[in-house]
């Protein structure tokens, strides 16, 4: 799906504004889990728990599959045309069988117009897919932007965190090789791909962004 710039800016907004009060919530819970580590030693019941995911993962076991029909399944519900659920206006002008729920990846489509992201397969062996968002993080995000709220939010916030924000790996890769170009903030010719990569995750390079994260560059 495309955005305007202005929508991207706003959803951003929201991201960092919801970020700060997830990281008050997380320092909490942080404790009480260090405390019950403590509690449990080395032996315990969360050592225990974290073989077994590690073991799943291993086994390639993932609770989201595809049906005879190519259709996403998971606990025997399809997923075929979720895109149904996310506002009329958000999809005002597209083509919906092309740019919207076409089952083969057309690049043609992409706002830098290059492929890409890893497959709903690598997502889903890698352990990142949870049962409630079977598309991965973008779902999770239009549902968060309409106002749902889960015990999730804290996790794909963190996860948006380290790609796209202050500190995040691929909005200070972008920088960085801006930087090394000489070229403007918004010249696409540098790093479509990384640049894909991040409209992905709902994020724009800003200006004021790019002159924060400039200063900590080293030039070659």
């Amino acid at each position: 799906m495309t955005c305007e710039k202005g929508s991207m800016n706003k959803y951003r907004v929201n991201m960092m504004n919801f970020s700060e009060s997830v990281k008050m919530e997380g320092k909490s819970k942080q404790k009480e889990t260090e405390k019950r580590r403590c509690s449990e030693g080395p032996g315990g019941a969360g050592s225990r728990e974290v073989v077994k995911k590690k073991r799943k993962l291993q086994d390639g076991v993932s609770p989201v599959r595809r049906n005879e029909k190519g259709e996403l399944v998971f606990k025997e519900q399809n997923y075929k045309d979720v895109w149904k659920e996310l506002p009329e206006d958000w999809l005002g002008g597209l083509d919906i069988a092309k740019q919207v729920a076409s089952s083969t990846y057309r690049k043609d489509v992409n706002t830098y117009k290059v492929k890409c992201g890893g497959s709903l397969e690598m997502w889903e062996s890698s352990g990142w897919i949870v049962p409630q968002d079977p598309y991965g993080w973008f779902q999770w995000y239009c549902r968060f932007h309409q106002g749902r709220r889960t015990d999730d939010d804290e996790r794909q916030v963190g996860r948006w965190a380290k790609c796209t924000g202050p500190k995040g790996r691929w909005r200070n890769n972008l920088i960085t090789k801006i930087v090394r170009s000489g070229c403007a903030f918004h010249n696409c010719t540098v790093s479509p791909v990384v640049r894909q990569t991040l409209q992905h995750w709902a994020y724009r390079l800003t200006k004021q962004d790019y002159d924060m994260g400039a200063k900590r560059v080293k030039l070659k």
